[in-house]
Formats: C-alpha cells, structure tokens, sequence
C-alpha cells in the first residue's frame, strides 16, 4: 500500500485545467451572489424562514470550512461537488461522505474520463440507444500543492486500479488525515492527468465551454456531438 506520508508532494498550477459535468445542475444563486462566503450562514439562516427547500439547493455547507469556501460566478460549480456528497455516489479517494473535485489537464481526457462513468450509467439503467443527456465544458484554472503519485511508477498500480475504489480510498483517507490538500494522478481512462482537490478554494472559479451531447450505443458512449456547432466526434 502506497503511504500518503511518503508520496511527494508538488505544485500544480494549470491555467486551463477541464472538468465536464452534466448541464442538469443550475447555479446555486447563493454560492453566485456577490454576498462573501462568511455572510452565508446569516443569509441562509434569514431564507430558510421563507424558503423550507433552500438546504436541499445549496447542500450540506458545513463539510466546507468557512475559510474555504468560494463565491462569485462560477463558484456553485466549485462548491457543489463539496456540498452535495453521499455515500450513493463513491469516486476513486473518498467513500462519498466527503467531497472531491475532479479536475483533468486537457478536454481529451476530460471526455475519456466521462465517457466511462456515463457508460456505466447507462448500462445499469438498461438505456435504449440514442442520444443522451447534455453536458458541459468548464474550463478550471489549478492552483494547489497536492500529494503526487504521477512519478511513483508500478507503485502507483493500486491507486489506479479500473475497476477497485478500495486502495484509493484509503489512501485518499490518508492524506486528509496529515493535512494534504488533495491528490495528483495519471488519468485512468484517458493519456492525460487528473486532480482530486479536497478544497474548492483550489480551483479558480470555471468559465464555460462547449456543451456536448454523448451517444449512447447499447454498449458505449460512441460519438460525442458539439451541441454549438454541430460538430460530431468519435470516441475511440
């Protein structure tokens, strides 16, 4: 098993990192407002006297600590992968009862990356073929000192096992526990690297991109559409 207290740590710093996710999730306008972050308890405390649902939007807001927390625009797209966690829903370091945010170096990888996940989705949900749900391009500047196990070659195996969190959860678990701020890795689907980020403040607030629309085959994600321009890829 890989040490978290033995991995290097190194600086990461892309000024144009890429994170897809799927168009269905609106801003959270509280994490948009020009409100700062450590007026927010107050605000949600006078909301929630109107507006009962409010929590179910802006999620569990007490896993982020207050000195990490990121508002402005795009800032919902950094919080809610922090806020919005369930045991449901594990990835590769956490167990899903806290938050990761996934970010990939380069588009290609970015759409490898979720292009399997999507895959699994379907095939579990026993989806006709066709086109699919729509996502979308953000494109997420990195700015963070995280526990790098690019470098660790054979060593590394366990973490990026395809189809096992278990290693990796772990060793996610790991880190948090001596203070690290989140993990570097070679993609596991794709020839880029990825970012696992425990803190929203790591990432620069996202612009969007392209919105996509991902085929579905009966067996895979095939094609991917440029819903803008029309333009038709194929996933190889």
């Amino acid at each position: 098993m890989v040490s978290a207290a033995d991995t290097p740590v190194s600086d990461v710093n892309w000024a144009a990192g890429n994170r897809i996710i799927r168009s269905v999730h609106p801003p959270i306008d509280l994490f948009e407002d020009i409100a700062a972050p450590e007026d927010w308890p107050l605000l949600i405390s006078a909301e929630q006297k109107t507006n009962p649902r409010l929590m179910d939007t802006i999620g569990a807001l007490d896993l982020i600590p207050p000195e990490r927390r990121v508002g402005g625009p795009g800032a919902s797209f950094l919080m809610a992968p922090f806020t919005h966690t369930s045991m449901d829903r594990p990835s590769r370091f956490t167990d899903g009862a806290l938050g990761v945010l996934y970010i990939a170096s380069d588009f290609e990888t970015a759409v490898q990356e979720t292009v399997h996940h999507h895959a699994r989705f379907m095939a579990h949900t026993a989806q006709p073929a066709g086109w699919t749900s729509q996502f979308r391009e953000l494109i997420v500047s990195v700015d963070a000192r995280l526990h790098d196990v690019r470098g660790l070659g054979a060593e590394a195996d366990v973490l990026l096992d395809p189809d096992s969190y278990a290693a990796p959860q772990a060793f996610g678990a790991q880190v948090r526990a001596i203070g690290g701020q989140g993990i570097a890795y070679p993609s596991v689907r794709g020839e880029g690297d990825c970012v696992g980020l425990f803190f929203p403040d790591l990432a620069g607030a996202p612009r969007q991109g392209r919105h996509l629309d991902y085929h579905w085959n009966g067996t895979g994600v095939d094609l991917i559409r440029d819903a803008g321009s029309g333009q038709v890829y194929r996933v190889t």
